[in-house]
């Protein structure tokens, strides 16, 4: 049986101490996406859950840009109107070459195949603003939750797992039935077990800040990402509330080693080298300072162990601002909450079955977005996005794993075999930029990035 819920009023900051309990259900580290959906979901259900966030909410953080698919789950948790309240309406996505004639292509989500109801949009956020919403959510449902809450040290060894946690100048003893890791690139277990192994298909760095006085597409398009490409790699530009644009370039590591220490004038420079990015950001003002940041791309070998769970970034982090890590911090949460639940229920048959779904949706749609992560600056890739054509729905296809439909469309997942083939028979056309490309990206693997740099 589970524990009593606590109540909704039971958020903890340490501006308001509150004292922490000495058992739970589950422990859930980490209030980002992950660990505020996991904790939601689970406090529903009426399972004493105990949320732990070691900074406080709001705080800054990069990936602002939703996929469509997120909303089927922000749907679920009952916060759309609250999101449409703080974001921005985002129908599509365009891309933009580097030639001086503009090539640019727009998406819109609502093509799509097989749109699920309510999920041809996604949203433009704050991430202070939206972790915040998902944190606060979590307490309304009935999670306890602590801000400025550290683990120190877990206990498996005992019956019940326990937490060492130091709170509001105190440490505190919390025993659980289950500890779900949603640390995000602390990853706490995988670091303890040894779980963690680099991606050595991978590696990349950006440079990024805040913008004022940068125009947006005209129309319904106001709301849109933008893409550009470059020599070194590709610029984002998202339209966030108040008239701000978050800007930011993703590039080779070695290229951002050469930045010197007016990194301002270095990212203008970047922005430079695509005259149409150059062209948009002409009137520009910095609402933020610039940050450097480096892609320090894993995954884990074992996603879960008995009494513990990985999701979110916890367990695998690919890319830093492609879009896909909120839907993939709150897509595992969703699914791993049928872990948990089944788990705590001690239903070992239905248990096995959470975790083997789990393990294989999981890997499969990071799987199948990688795939265009690791050769989107590739030249064959760009020739595709600049110039498609929707021959057995190949364009349709593609824009559903933009939009975030990566588990089990299979409809998808056959075209996007097929664009797959078509990607390799262009590459030969490009064959010197193809192996360049393959020879850069592995490169940017094995060199990583250090932001201190």
């Amino acid at each position: 049986m589970p524990h009593t819920s606590a109540a909704p009023d039971s958020h903890s900051s340490p501006s308001r101490p509150v004292e922490m309990p000495r058992r739970a259900d589950v422990a859930v580290i980490g209030g980002g996406p992950a660990g505020s959906t996991m904790a939601s979901l689970l406090a529903r259900d009426g399972h004493a859950v105990v949320l732990l966030e070691k900074d406080g909410h709001p705080r800054f953080h990069i990936g602002e840009s939703l996929l469509p698919h997120n909303m089927k789950i922000i749907r679920e948790m009952g916060l759309e109107d609250r999101l449409a309240g703080l974001g921005v309406f985002k129908p599509g996505a365009d891309f933009t070459g580097d030639d001086a004639e503009e090539q640019r292509h727009e998406i819109r989500f609502d093509e799509a195949l097989d749109v699920p109801e309510g999920c041809g949009h996604a949203w433009q956020v704050r991430r202070s603003e939206f972790d915040r919403m998902l944190f606060e959510h979590a307490a309304e449902s009935g999670a306890r939750t602590f801000e400025g809450a550290r683990v120190r040290h877990i206990d498996f060894d005992a019956d019940e797992p326990e937490l060492t946690v130091t709170h509001s100048g105190g440490e505190h003893r919390l025993a659980v039935r289950f500890v779900v890791d949603a640390s995000g690139r602390d990853a706490l277990l995988a670091r303890r077990f040894d779980l963690q192994r680099r991606n050595r298909e991978h590696g990349t760095a950006a440079l990024y800040g805040h913008f004022r006085n940068v125009p947006r597409r005209e129309g319904e398009a106001a709301g849109n990402i933008s893409i550009y490409w470059f020599e070194h790699g590709w610029i984002w530009m998202i339209p966030l509330a108040d008239g701000v644009m978050s800007v930011g370039a993703v590039c080779n590591p070695e290229y951002l080693r050469q930045r010197g220490r007016d990194v301002e004038r270095f990212f203008f420079d970047t922005i430079a080298l695509n005259p149409h990015a150059a062209e948009r950001m002409k009137a520009a003002e910095p609402a933020s300072p610039i940050t450097a940041t480096g892609n320090y791309s894993y995954f884990s070998s074992r996603l879960m162990g008995s009494r513990w769970l990985l999701v979110g970034d916890a367990g695998m982090f690919v890319d830093p601002v492609f879009s896909s890590g909120v839907f993939f911090a709150m897509y595992s949460a969703s699914l791993g909450a049928d872990v948990v639940r089944a788990e705590l229920a001690g239903d070992a048959r239905a248990a096995a079955a959470a975790r083997r779904r789990y393990r294989r949706k999981v890997r499969r749609g990071v799987r199948e977005l990688c795939w265009f992560i690791y050769r989107f600056p590739a030249p064959a890739m760009r020739h595709l996005f600049l110039n498609p054509r929707n021959v057995f729905g190949l364009r349709q296809a593609v824009i559903s794993v933009l939009a975030g439909d990566l588990h089990d469309n299979g409809r998808v997942r056959r075209r996007i075999r097929l664009f797959r083939l078509v990607y390799l028979l262009l590459s030969l056309r490009y064959l010197p930029g193809a192996i360049r490309a393959r020879r850069q990206r592995r490169h940017n693997a094995a060199m990583g990035f250090d932001h201190a740099a």
